[in-house]
């Protein structure tokens, strides 16, 4: 069990990497803004006072440490999606990975940030509050079909 949990750890890594890297590309090559990792900080230090939902987190008041808490966040999510993962498939699966299972649990981890991250933030439910949706709801899906890459790339360079 231990060693699924290292595994999935690794793979949970590999593809947060792989959307960090693929957010750069965005911010570089076309001038997409960067993901606000400080608003998802402070997002976050809110949820231990029992505030989960807010209307606007712009304007909740900001918190020492929120970028870098965001990151901490960020990260702390992928590999615990890689574990969740890992330990839902089994070794079975790790001995001969296949791509179609990670992109169709990546599509389903993106429903945690349309349905508790994005309203929590002010976003509003798979963020209908924001000047173009569909734009951020197409940025998610891709981008969480570049974590699975990045997982899947792990998996099968440690792949026996």
């Amino acid at each position: 069990m231990s060693a699924l949990i290292w595994i999935g750890l690794v793979m949970g890594l590999g593809g947060t990497l792989a959307m960090d890297i693929w957010s750069e590309v965005l911010a570089r090559g076309f001038g997409q803004p960067r993901p606000a990792w400080g608003r998802i900080g402070r997002w976050a230090a809110q949820l231990p006072g029992g505030r989960v939902f807010h209307d606007d987190i712009g304007a909740v008041h900001p918190v020492q440490g929120e970028v870098a808490l965001g990151w901490l966040v960020h990260y702390s999510v992928g590999l615990a999606y890689g574990v969740i993962f890992v330990l839902l498939s089994g070794p079975d699966w790790l001995a001969a990975p296949s791509f179609l299972p990670l992109w169709i649990f990546a599509m389903v981890t993106i429903g945690a940030g349309w349905f508790l991250l994005q309203p929590g933030m002010g976003l509003g439910w798979a963020a209908s509050r924001t000047p173009n949706p569909w734009k951020v709801r197409g940025m998610g899906l891709v981008a969480h079909t570049v974590f699975a890459i990045g997982m899947y790339a792990v998996a099968v360079l440690g792949a026996p």
